[in-house]
């Protein structure tokens, strides 16, 4: 039996999956075998699901995404004496369970 051929990085894939988002929720996930990532707001779970699996050698059982709206900021203004309202970035966030019997190669070092 022929083992399947490996495929290559390619660009959008280091688009898609930013940085390994490290909280505290996150960890308690690590736990069992889930890794967060921040990814790109207009990405799909197909996309992240595929990149996952070719930059980190694993196989993905699903992607679970969400995204973390901005908190609200208020500024002082002193010439109308009034706050102004803005708001900070959103954050796109992929939470991707492994497979029971995948190995802790690439993943557990981030």
């Amino acid at each position: 039996m022929a083992k399947a051929k490996k495929q290559e990085a390619q660009e959008w894939m280091y688009t898609v999956i930013q940085a390994p988002h490290i909280t505290e929720k996150a960890t308690m996930g690590s736990e069992h075998g889930q890794v967060t990532f921040r990814v790109s707001m207009d990405s799909t779970k197909p996309q992240i699901k595929k990149a996952v699996e070719v930059l980190f050698d694993v196989k993905v059982k699903g992607v679970n995404t969400l995204i973390q709206k901005g908190k609200n900021k208020r500024f002082k203004c002193k010439l109308w004496r009034s706050a102004d309202i803005g708001y900070g970035a959103h954050i796109a966030k992929a939470v991707v369970p492994k497979k029971k019997k995948e190995k802790e190669n690439g993943i557990e070092e981030i």
